[in-house]
């Protein structure tokens, strides 16, 4: 009997595990991505990592007020800025380098992108 129940807490055990992984690779902390969310007073995710010379897309999603991307500093030439906007979407490509951005509207809503 000792056995059997030693085998039904390993097959739970490894149920919980599996139940609890993230196969999409998503999640806090940043990560290879083109996507980043504009919502209310947070850039997510950030910082993040994209591919260089791909092209990143800002959405925005549930912002109750506007927002905007506003490059500070990165390698050559920045992008151009975002509109300041409540809905919709900017794309930026970016070249190999660390960006920082931020909103101008919203003190400390900052972010940094790497393109690897």
């Amino acid at each position: 009997m000792r056995l059997g129940g030693l085998a039904v807490a390993v097959t739970i055990s490894v149920a919980a595990v599996a139940a609890c992984s993230d196969s999409t690779g998503s999640g806090g902390g940043g990560g290879h991505g083109n996507s980043i969310s504009v919502s209310n007073n947070v850039f997510d995710p950030t910082p993040d990592t994209a591919a260089a010379a791909d092209t990143v897309v800002f959405t925005w999603v549930n912002a109750s007020n506007s927002h905007n991307v506003t490059w500070l500093t990165g390698p050559g030439t920045l992008p151009t800025n975002s509109s300041t906007m409540t809905t919709g979407t900017y794309k930026a490509k970016l070249a190999a380098g660390t960006y920082t951005f931020h909103c101008t509207i919203h003190s400390g809503m900052n972010g940094t992108i790497v393109a690897q």
